[in-house]
This record gives C-alpha cells, structure tokens and sequence, in this order.
C-alpha cells in the first residue's frame, strides 16, 4: 500500500465533459500545485481512458476511479487490478455509489488490489454496510450518503452522525481502516468540520471539477488543515 499522509483529500473526476481528454491533466495538474504548496495530501481519480496519463505526468497520487474483481486474462471490458498498477496509479475507488458491486465483488476486489499493493477506498452509503466492508480490511472507507451526492448541502451539514458512527464502527473493527466522508463536500468549512467530526480526509467530485475555479476551490478547501 501506498503511503498517502492524512487529511487527505480525494478529487473524483467521475465523467464530466470538463475532464474529457488532456483536461483531465489540466485539473490534476491543479490539484498537483495546491497540494504542493498546502502541504496537505491531494488524491486525484482520473477516467479510466486518462488514468495512465495523468498518473505518468503528476507527481501526486492518482486513483482509478473503479476496479474489477478480475485477474489478467480474457476479461474483454473489465478493469483489473493489474491494469490498473501497471498503469502507474496507486490504488482505486471500489463501490462508488455510481458504481455499486456486491458484498462477495467487493471482498473480491480489495483481495486482489492487496496482491497488487494497490491502496483501497470503499464507498459505503450507510454506517451498517460501512461496518460490515470493515471486515475485509480496506485502506480507507468513505461513506457517503448516495441522496446528497452531488447537492449543495454537505453531509457534514445534513447528517454529521453518520460520520461519527462510521468513524467509531469501523475502528470497532479495524483501527488501521481510515474513514473518510463525502457528498456534498464543497468548500474548507466543509472540510473542517469532516475532520473534527473524525474523518480522515474527504471525497468529492463535481465541487472541484465543475467549479468556475477548479484552483480557487482547491485552495479553498485546504485552508483549514
């Protein structure tokens, strides 16, 4: 597993026109300076047809954005933990809310990407599926509630408990199991209130990729760390 200093933040690109093609680099290259010069750790999720590039020309970690439970072989389509190291990316997001894998995929996946050392965070939208991911020793888990995803209210806003209990049931199970938290996440005070509510860092999307100032919301989102 990769290294990655706490708070951390993770940007997701998901699929948004603004990171098709060489702006996908444009913005990783963004998150490269803020984490720089913050000090403070940024994570990038390219789309998997970028993943590659943007890992071969940052010098911060890259993430793909979903792994398949899939050992190299014929498997036409599906994105391997192998791929995905071989890639230059240091681990990938599993359970996205947008991407939703069974109980047996998911143990599947986070068993195969520890073959390949590559670092895991698992979504989980509830503190009980959150809990039960635990058992499979994940890097880190975010929890975010699938209804506020992509809202203009944080969950640190709308359900700060769900944090608090995510945090407290993984480390019931696992202290090593770094919770982060997302949905909603938009800007420092946000962020801010993630940490004292006992998260380790924060993963969000559209508040960076579609801002009218992915850098200024970048800088935003640090200045309380």
């Amino acid at each position: 597993m990769t290294e990655l200093s706490r708070p951390l933040i993770v940007v997701n690109f998901k699929v948004y026109r603004e990171v098709e093609g060489v702006r996908a680099l444009d913005i990783a290259r963004m998150c490269e300076d803020v984490s720089r010069s913050s000090g403070i750790m940024i994570a990038v999720c390219p789309p998997l047809t970028e993943l590659g590039y943007v890992a071969r020309n940052v010098g911060i970690p890259v993430f793909a954005q979903n792994a398949d439970p899939r050992a190299p072989g014929a498997s036409t389509g599906w994105m391997t933990p192998s791929m995905i190291k071989a890639s230059g990316a240091v681990g990938t997001l599993v359970n996205h809310s947008e991407h939703r894998q069974t109980v047996d995929r998911i143990r599947e996946t986070i068993e195969l990407c520890k073959g390949c050392d590559l670092t895991t965070i698992v979504c989980a939208d509830t503190v009980n599926s959150a809990t039960e991911i635990a058992k499979f020793r994940p890097d880190m888990i975010a929890v975010e509630p699938p209804e506020l995803i992509g809202g203009d209210v944080s969950v640190t806003d709308a359900d700060p408990e769900i944090v608090r209990m995510t945090v407290s049931s993984v480390r019931s199970v696992d202290r090593n199991i770094s919770v982060l938290c997302g949905a909603g996440v938009k800007n420092g005070n946000d962020v801010r209130k993630a940490v004292e509510l006992g998260a380790e860092g924060v993963l969000l999307a559209s508040g960076v990729v579609r801002s009218a100032s992915p850098k200024a919301t970048l800088e935003d989102l640090v200045r309380y760390l």
